[in-house]
């Protein structure tokens, strides 16, 4: 069993690159346990791109 974890980065509206520094928030999940497993993308209806960082770990508390 696994638990995940979604996290949402927004983007500049006029480079749609990401305002938040991935690296670190992908170096700090790793170190809590949290695997990147994908990173999905989609655009809104602004036109502007939403990126999605999915992590995953096993569960520690499941029967």
């Amino acid at each position: 069993m696994f638990e995940y974890k979604f996290v949402k980065l927004t983007t500049n509206i006029w480079n749609n690159l990401p305002k938040e520094d991935y690296h670190s928030i992908i170096a700090e999940h790793a170190e809590e346990g949290w695997r990147l497993v994908q990173i999905f993308s989609s655009m809104s209806s602004a036109m502007q791109m939403s990126y999605e960082l999915i992590f995953e770990r096993p569960k520690t508390d499941y029967v």
